[in-house]
């Protein structure tokens, strides 16, 4: 590998501070948004490389489920980028369903 490349995955444990919704957060080393209100922070471009300038929010926009996992579909509202990633067991199931059922009305 040489200095430019970067591996697909990096585990990162890192505790956060919800930016949207203040909820203190204990990362496991692949948590990547707030279980509360499932808001993450655009900072990688590869998971756990934090390479990413924007540092946009990543607001969930809808979520699907398919083969017993819920995968959220996130947007960056500062530069649009879309991304998906499965939930994880402490998310808010409540809101994980809400966003489910706003999918299937589209």
């Amino acid at each position: 590998m040489t200095g430019k490349e970067t591996k697909r995955f990096q585990k990162k444990t890192e505790n956060f501070v919800c930016v949207s919704c203040g909820t203190e957060v204990k990362g496991s080393g692949y948590t990547d948004h707030c279980p509360n209100c499932l808001t993450s922070v655009h900072v990688d471009n590869n998971p756990g490389d934090r390479a990413s300038d924007c540092k946009g929010l990543m607001m969930p926009r809808y979520v699907t489920y398919i083969d017993g996992n819920y995968i959220i579909t996130y947007q960056c509202i500062k530069c649009g980028k879309t991304q998906k990633v499965t939930s994880a067991p402490s998310d808010d199931q409540d809101l994980l369903e809400q966003l489910s059922q706003k999918h299937s009305m589209r």
